[in-house]
């Protein structure tokens, strides 16, 4: 059985159910009124001009792209236009031409390396210079060492007082390194008499041998 409702309407008076009724006749009356008074009244619209379009839209069954909004116009204009194709040489001279002619104020102005034929002989016998005197020992080069980018070639002019201990006369002096080694050669021999030591090492025991032999023979023996 199901329970009974706690109030029944026989409990309540006939004057309190014809008010509560009129209440209810009141409200429905002025919802309608309200209705009435505003017949193109229009829900507000979602869309406020900041939500995300497709880009594909179908129309007739058919999916369509827009053009317009697959690529920028600015990306658009750039693609129709006809590319220019840079050559790689040209830029790299135009860098070369552009790269600095000195240090600037923080290293002296110093120039930027001109290597000329006479420069790079001289380079090439400062990197030898251990071979050059056999008692003096210098600190062995990198292999990877580049010719410096900038770079000045001086002369060291001796003072007044080292006139008569460190002055070099004026037939001794040359105008670069490959001279001078020249010069010291032609004083010293020392490469000329190292060149035969090698050859005699070389040769010994070989074809040298032989001839030495044959012409010790070519006197011919004597005879007691």
């Amino acid at each position: 059985m199901l329970p009974q409702p706690d109030t029944d309407l026989d409990d309540f008076p006939n004057d309190e159910i014809k008010s509560l009724l009129i209440r209810a006749e009141h409200r429905l009356k002025h919802a309608t009124s309200l209705e009435e008074s505003s017949p193109n009244r229009v829900s507000p619209r979602l869309d406020n001009g900041r939500m995300i379009r497709p880009y594909i839209t179908s129309t007739n069954g058919l999916a369509r792209a827009d053009p317009s909004r697959l690529i920028s116009h600015e990306d658009r204009k750039q693609s129709e236009q006809v590319k220019q194709v840079k050559d790689p040489m040209k830029i790299k001279k135009k860098t070369i031409e552009k790269r600095k002619d000195n240090t600037g104020p923080d290293w002296f102005h110093l120039p930027r390396t001109d290597l000329t034929p006479e420069v790079k002989r001289d380079l090439q016998i400062i990197k030898m210079r251990s071979i050059l005197d056999p008692k003096r020992h210098y600190k062995t080069d990198s292999a990877k060492a580049q010719t410096p980018e900038f770079s000045q070639i001086g002369t060291i002019i001796e003072g007044p007082t080292e006139f008569y201990s460190s002055r070099i006369l004026n037939n001794d002096r040359r105008k670069t390194f490959a001279d001078e080694v020249l010069a010291m050669e032609k004083s010293t021999g020392r490469f000329r008499s190292k060149y035969k030591e090698v050859q005699l090492a070389s040769t010994s025991g070989k074809k040298t041998f032989y001839k030495n032999l044959k012409a010790r023979r070519s006197g011919g023996v004597r005879k007691r």
